[in-house]
């Protein structure tokens, strides 16, 4: 579904990432794992089009999306990419399932339809009497469990996931990553995880290992 091809990236002098290749097939779930400093978030930022490759090219089923103009690939970016980091950036005066609602308003969703939706992800995440409470008043797990249903509400491609778990007890951790499986295997969705987590990368499909700008076994 997604080809990443020799991509590198700097900053200044600093060279991040120098020659990154592999594919991202459907309904997989890949961890990216390596120390700080490696290049992880750094990539997962390019795959997401957060930021743009010096060099190199990423194909989305085949189409090369930094060929996009600006509007477009934001478009491309709102509808097939869902994001979910360490740090869950939920907007704190705006209650759970306004949260969640956002990104599908800004896909142009008419209120209802995306309110329905929202509705359906907090009961799917065990979230629906939480639904009116703001970020402050939930818990760091249920927080991040609403930032999975934000990522999730335009029925993206793939999932980008930074250090989702890093921020939370072991117990919220491993409920968080059966979550993503059980996604996974309900919803066919596709997961890119960087993690520190053992756990999740032995349990995800495959895991790559990054080390000084470089994937070590793809």
């Amino acid at each position: 579904m997604i080809e990443i091809k020799n991509i590198e990236k700097s900053f200044g002098a600093l060279k991040v990432l120098k020659g990154i290749d592999f594919k991202v097939e459907k309904g997989k779930i890949i961890a990216i794992t390596g120390a700080s400093g490696a290049g992880k978030s750094t990539l997962l930022h390019i795959m997401g089009t957060l930021s743009k490759p010096d060099k190199g090219e990423i194909l989305f089923q085949g189409e090369s999306v930094f060929e996009k103009n600006e509007r477009d690939l934001a478009a491309f970016r709102n509808r097939q990419i869902g994001f979910v980091f360490q740090f869950h950036h939920l907007l704190p005066e705006f209650t759970a399932i306004e949260n969640i609602m956002l990104p599908a308003l800004i896909a142009g969703t008419a209120k209802n339809s995306a309110m329905d939706k929202a509705k359906e992800l907090l009961n799917y995440f065990y979230l629906s009497e939480r639904a009116d409470h703001k970020p402050s008043e939930l818990s760091g797990g249920e927080q991040q469990r609403v930032a999975v249903a934000r990522a999730l509400v335009n029925h993206p491609s793939v999932i980008l996931a930074d250090e989702p778990s890093g921020n939370l007890d072991s117990e919220n951790a491993k409920m968080l990553h059966q979550l993503f499986f059980d996604l996974r295997d309900r919803f066919d969705h596709t997961f890119v995880i960087v993690t520190h987590n053992h756990d999740l990368a032995e349990m995800s499909d495959y895991a790559l290992e990054m080390k000084d700008g470089l994937l070590l076994n793809n």
